[in-house]
């Protein structure tokens, strides 16, 4: 980047300049943040976007959150921004939301961070047994670092794909009033359903971590289970706007069926986790529909949806 002169050149538009001055602003951060043990590295890859390493007592180590920050951030030092935070699904990472949508474009004049934290192989963030605690982590540190030093201003909302839905509603539920809304997009709503433990295990199985290591065993360790159950910890939910899609996996269509299946075999959690909802009086808007797969296509339509639900309680623009 060239250096900018104190006063505009004749024949630079004011445009150009704000550009330009943003642009500064927003490198003067990458580079302050680069040099900040506190906040770890960060590493920019864009105009808006950047990775941070956050050292996580935790997890016993570092971990990676994707960020974006508003596009006035450069040239706004005074304002605080609320903050969206999307989870990853299974067997993915933090890069997943900007690899598969378009959330960089989708949030350009919106006034507003999103926050993208890892959650590890399997992306269940929750506290693990003997394990990580990926919960504290995207519930306690990560927002403690987006406060400090990224201006965040406390207003939260979270969403989240597959076992990213799971931790969507979790921690919405275990932490009341920490979210002003929460999402989930085919996400694993009821842990104890039928066939829903079962589910978990292959998830955790196929990372080739320790069987049981997330929350013990479905039954000797039933009480655990329960704690960390979205559906059993419903009441939590109370004042926080919901939003909550499932599709059937039902239907007409060619390719690989396995996107399909998986999602059929979680629509009786989704179910059980609206049902759940209406009988304690927890409103919530539901998109349940037919046919679809586990699969992103879908998400990013989901996430669309939603949008209406999520940006008021934000407090920025649809």
């Amino acid at each position: 980047m060239s250096d900018l002169s104190p006063k505009p050149a004749a024949g630079v538009s004011r445009r150009t300049v704000a550009r330009a001055t943003a642009a500064a602003g927003l490198a003067a951060l990458f580079g302050a943040a680069s040099g900040t043990a506190r906040a770890g590295a960060a590493t920019r890859l864009g105009p808006r976007t950047l990775d941070v390493s956050v050292p996580s007592a935790a997890l016993g180590r570092s971990a990676p959150v994707r960020l974006i920050l508003p596009s006035d951030f450069g040239t706004r030092p005074e304002r605080k921004y609320p903050v969206l935070y999307l989870l990853h699904g299974a067997h993915d990472d933090y890069t997943s939301w900007t690899r598969e949508t378009d959330i960089e474009a989708f949030t350009e004049g919106r006034g507003l961070i999103v926050a993208m934290p890892d959650a590890g192989p399997t992306g269940i963030p929750t506290v693990w047994r003997g394990g990580p605690d990926y919960e504290t982590f995207q519930v306690k540190e990560v927002p403690a670092l987006l406060a400090r030093d990224y201006r965040a201003s406390g207003v939260q909302a979270v969403a989240g794909v597959s076992t990213g839905g799971y931790g969507a509603m979790a921690h919405a539920a275990r932490h009341p009033g920490a979210f002003k809304a929460a999402a989930s997009y085919s996400g694993i709503l009821d842990t104890t359903a039928p066939g829903v433990p079962a589910i978990m295990d292959a998830i955790v199985a196929r990372e080739n971590l320790p069987a049981q290591s997330l929350w013990g065993h479905p039954l000797f360790n039933a009480l655990t289970w329960r704690d960390f159950n979205p559906r059993t910890r419903a009441t939590g939910l109370r004042g926080t706007a919901l939003y909550v899609s499932q599709g059937s996996g039902v239907g007409p269509g060619g390719g690989d069926p396995l996107p399909g299946v998986l999602e059929s075999a979680l629509w009786p959690s989704a179910q059980g986790f609206a049902g759940a909802l209406a009988l304690l009086g927890v409103r919530a808007t539901t998109h349940f529909y037919s046919g679809g797969g586990h699969d992103w296509p879908y998400w990013k339509r989901e996430f669309t949806a939603s949008w209406p639900m999520l940006a008021p309680a934000l407090g920025v623009p649809e």
